[in-house]
């Protein structure tokens, strides 16, 4: 069983930058896909970012060259770094693990864009 806890959001103004933070106890992050997901005021959930267990990342065209994901094995913690934010980022932003059949999700963490 693998909890996951988001932290980092808040409220920025557009060209501001936020880090989030993904912890996960339990069996951590080992072995597993991370992603970022997020949901905006009446539009569907979205994947940001994706980070697989050898590294590799990919990105949704919305948020290539301005959003960066990284992740610490050692301290069982993904991280999305996000400059150059918009008002069109505002979201609640969810933290995923999967591996196989298991499935987690973290309970989301707001980042609002506004000035």
């Amino acid at each position: 069983q693998v909890q996951l806890v988001e932290s980092g959001g808040g409220l920025v103004q557009p060209g501001g930058s936020l880090r989030l933070s993904c912890s996960a106890s339990g069996s951590g992050f080992r072995g597993y896909v991370v992603a970022w997901f997020r949901q905006g005021p009446g539009k569907p959930r979205e994947r940001v970012a994706t980070i697989a267990f050898d590294g590799t990342t990919i990105y949704a065209d919305s948020v290539k060259g301005r959003f960066g994901i990284s992740r610490d094995n050692a301290k069982n913690t993904v991280y999305l770094q996000m400059n150059s934010l918009k008002p069109e980022d505002t979201a609640v932003y969810y933290c995923n693990s999967k591996r196989g059949i298991e499935d987690y999700w973290g309970q989301g963490t707001q980042v609002t864009v506004s000035s």
